[in-house]
């Protein structure tokens, strides 16, 4: 039903932003073919496939020197593994540059340290408009739904305008308590008060909010510094955009110099179809990234696993995470239920908007489908999920009444018409539905009997 469902609603429309690392996976991915399809390899191969991985990490705004220096390494791996005049070396070439891309991006994942007497104190740091604020909201909620911790948020930026109204708002989103004393007190003792309140009410995590400025100055270095001492943190990460390239190793460099920092949280990284700071601050700054933020919503927020990320970059899928993913959703009763439906072919439309609502929770399909082995990197190229063909799917079934859901048969030419002008569509996408769904539940049907469908009799109906 998903391949028909984008085609009936005009085919998967292209979106205005590309997945992060799409212009280098495109890049690496193509030369790396090319290296795979020589039946050996001389070393003018690997020279001439060097030049253009270099290119690529340059034309991805990755820092200069990690690039010449990660050409550098491969080629030394390359020559110490013996490639040159093997017979089939391909694969072996794809696993140095996998390997390599994962020990540039930081080798093993790391999760944060926590305290062995809470609460586990995490000092942020970062520039006026990096996503900061909304970041810390994302960290708490992260912390609360993945390790089950009670979560407090300290807001000492008091120099924003509304800074404390936004974390105020969006911690409360996340299911943190935000304790603030306005914008009229001095941050080191608010922090100060907020890790004491911390202490008394037994919070496990305290998340502290600090002020950033447009730029980098001894003020902004100073407050954080004086926090830092007040409080002693577990971690201080160092929030970067994603978006500002080179300037964002900049100014993690500058950090780096006065606080010194134990971790990055790189926001904004869906907006970034290069990704050229997250592949060069690990090794400018010796400092990995923890998180990555992958889009507006509080739940559009990971752990970085580099080999993942590696894997993803060059078309090779992350599966991982597509299991960890869904295991977040899956409810058991839930499936057994669906399965029992299944069986005795009693599958209504509330069924497929439920299993529809737990996918899109997942992320964005064009996402998702870059996890799958053999349909990431090339697979996808052009392929970009509009997601409004299924706010379109789930406004045509709520438009339903439930009798209708569960017996999509009942709907007539009058329903459909009423159901059309309430979901805001129009008739032929209510039938195309409506009969996509027919054809899914035959499907059913005849598995539930032990039966292979007739896939061709299925697809000459679908049109």
């Amino acid at each position: 039903m998903a391949g028909r469902a984008g085609r009936s609603a005009g085919r998967l429309r292209a979106r205005t932003s590309r997945p992060v690392f799409d212009s280098l996976g495109e890049r690496l991915q193509a030369t790396l073919g090319e290296v795979r399809r020589h039946g050996t390899l001389t070393e003018k191969d690997i020279d001439s496939a060097l030049r253009e991985i270099r290119l690529a990490l340059l034309e991805a705004d990755v820092n200069f020197k990690v690039a010449k220096q990660f050409a550098v390494e491969v080629k030394e791996r390359c020559q110490g593994a013996e490639i040159v005049g093997k017979l089939n070396p391909g694969q072996q070439v794809i696993k140095i540059v996998a390997d390599e891309l994962t020990a540039l991006m930081g080798g093993d994942a790391r999760d944060l340290r926590f305290s062995s007497s809470p609460p586990t104190v995490i000092l942020m740091a970062g520039l006026q408009g990096s996503g900061k604020t909304t970041a810390t909201a994302k960290l708490a909620r992260y912390l609360r739904e993945e390790h089950s911790c009670s979560v407090a948020l300290a807001a000492c930026d008091v120099y924003r305008p509304a800074a404390v109204d936004q974390l105020v708002k969006v911690g409360r989103q996340a299911g943190a308590e935000v304790y603030e004393q306005g914008t009229d007190g001095d941050p080191v003792e608010i922090a100060r008060w907020a890790l004491e309140r911390a202490r008394r009410e037994g919070k496990d995590v305290l998340i502290v909010d600090t002020s950033g400025r447009l730029h980098i100055d001894e003020a902004l270095m100073d407050e954080l510094v004086r926090i830092r001492d007040a409080i002693e943190p577990q971690e201080i990460l160092l929030v970067l955009d994603a978006m500002t390239g080179q300037d964002a190793i900049n100014v993690a460099e500058e950090f780096a110099r006065a606080v010194r920092f134990d971790g990055v949280v790189m926001s904004k990284l869906d907006g970034d179809a290069r990704g050229g700071a997250a592949l060069s601050v690990r090794a400018v700054t010796g400092t990995p990234i923890l998180f990555v933020s992958t889009g507006e919503k509080l739940e559009q927020f990971e752990r970085f696993h580099p080999e993942r990320m590696a894997q993803r970059i060059l078309g090779m899928g992350d599966v991982m995470s597509l299991i960890e993913k869904t295991e977040r959703q899956f409810d058991e009763a839930q499936a057994a239920e669906l399965e029992r439906k299944l069986r005795r072919n009693e599958l209504g439309l509330d069924d497929f908007l439920d299993q529809l609502k737990m996918v899109r929770r997942m992320g964005s399909l064009t996402s998702l489908l870059g996890m799958i082995p053999g349909f990431a990197g090339a697979q996808l190229k052009g392929l970009k999920v509009d997601e409004r063909e299924l706010d379109r799917i789930q406004a045509i079934i709520l438009s339903m009444t439930q009798q209708e859901r569960r017996r999509p048969e009942l709907i007539n030419g009058s329903r459909r018409l009423r159901i059309a002008r309430g979901s805001g569509t129009n008739v032929q996408q209510v039938n195309q539905l409506v009969k996509q769904f027919g054809q899914m539940r035959k499907v059913m049907k005849q598995m539930g009997r032990g039966k292979m469908p007739d896939v061709g009799a299925l697809i000459r109906q679908a049109r």
